[in-house]
């Protein structure tokens, strides 16, 4: 860098060239070796833009500066070319020490040493120190340049000098206690010193990670703005319980299954007192009844749906609900189909409940565990288990 400098005054002073926007310039010995070729074989002012200084003052003391910058497009394509060749070089430069057999890393806290490459061992290190000792310098696959970082990291540490804050102090345990009180286990963002260890430095011309995070931040913010007061969500549509009948609300369904199959939900559950949750058993219930090609009025069971169907309606059986107790089974909670609309469309109001469960006046009497034999005999669990034993 310091050589660098002393180019650059030096073709400033004897030559009259100012090179705009160097740092954004990936390779600048092949810029410069480039541009060396070219003033050969053309004049300096086929590419540069000449500024004149002094222009009020006599001629003999006004004097021609050349800016050589990306508005050129040969200048912009060398620049682009640049950037490209070195992000190869950089993820090159990351597979090969993906790759190294001989890696030797030691934590920087704990001194616990990784060896070889099995289980990518500088991913192990740097996911150790983050996870033991809260010390996170960002996700292994965006680093390159492990070891040389690893060693500039100790090496101020060594020097007593906080990672964060970047002041020294007396002696390691003074160190220690700051970092840790302090919170101070972490980088300091603001050191460019760091840039060159991460891959995200690399992807785009001229843009540090702080741009390109705060253009994918901005993105974000733009997409929270737009305007979705056009959008039009599609409706879900609520299926028949004895047909392939669709309907957006469940008042269309309601009036179609009383048209077509005699089977009026609103007035069942208004005559029994459904609450939601009993809806939900008994229409679970209906459906895996016909599922099964299974008649729930009379138990006759048919090889088709269709058969099903016109038996139960010409036997008037859609209406013919079985005792309460058949279908006010806790095994009817689940859905017979997965997202079964109709369930989603089911009134659950207060009105569902009755007045004593409004009132919260529900009682609650608990089993007497004092004689643990007789409960055992007795228990509904014991009905249970017997139910699910007949069945399989």
């Amino acid at each position: 860098m310091d050589e660098q400098d002393k180019l650059l005054k030096h073709m400033i002073i004897e030559h009259k060239l100012v090179i705009a926007d160097v740092k954004l310039v990936a390779d600048f010995q092949r810029y410069i070796l480039y541009w060396r070729k070219r003033f050969t074989e053309q004049p300096i002012t086929d590419f540069c833009s000449v500024i004149r200084i002094n222009s009020t003052a006599p001629l003999e003391e006004q004097d021609n500066y050349f800016l050589l910058c990306d508005v050129l497009p040969e200048d912009r394509l060398l620049r682009e070319e640049l950037q490209k060749q070195r992000l190869k070089e950089i993820l090159e430069q990351q597979q090969q020490e993906r790759n190294d057999n001989n890696f030797h890393g030691i934590c920087m806290f704990c001194n616990e040493e990784f060896f070889g490459n099995r289980f990518l061992p500088r991913s192990v290190l740097l996911n150790h120190m983050a996870r033991e000792h809260a010390f996170n310098i960002g996700l292994p696959d965006n680093i390159v340049n492990c070891n040389e970082f690893l060693c500039t990291l100790q090496k101020k540490l060594d020097n007593l000098q906080c990672l964060y804050c970047e002041k020294t102090f007396r002696d390691k345990n003074t160190l220690k206690d700051h970092m840790r009180k302090k919170q101070h286990r972490r980088i300091n963002p603001k050191n460019r010193e760091y840039d060159r260890f991460y891959v995200i430095n690399y992807l785009e011309l001229g843009k540090s990670w702080e741009e390109v995070q705060l253009e994918d931040d901005r993105e974000l913010l733009d997409h929270q703005e737009d305007d979705w007061s056009d959008w039009e969500e599609r409706p879900d549509s609520a299926v028949c319980l004895f047909c392939e009948k669709q309907a957006e609300t469940i008042e269309k369904l309601c009036v179609h299954m009383e048209d077509a199959h005699e089977f009026d939900l609103l007035k069942i559950k208004s005559e029994l007192g459904l609450n939601f949750y009993q809806q939900v058993k008994l229409v679970n219930f209906i459906r895996r009844q016909i599922h099964q090609c299974r008649c729930y009025g009379c138990h006759v069971k048919f090889k088709s749906k269709a058969e099903l169907r016109t038996h139960m309606e010409e036997a008037k059986h859609t209406s013919l609900l079985p005792e309460r107790k058949t279908w006010d089974q806790p095994e009817y909670y689940f859905p017979t189909y997965e997202n079964d609309t109709l369930l989603c469309t089911l009134s659950d109001s207060e009105s569902d409940l009755t007045a004593q469960e409004q009132n919260g006046n529900i009682t609650i009497i608990s089993e007497d565990t004092s004689k643990l034999h007789a409960l055992k005999q007795s228990s509904i669990l014991n009905q249970l288990l017997l139910q699910e034993g007949l069945k399989n």
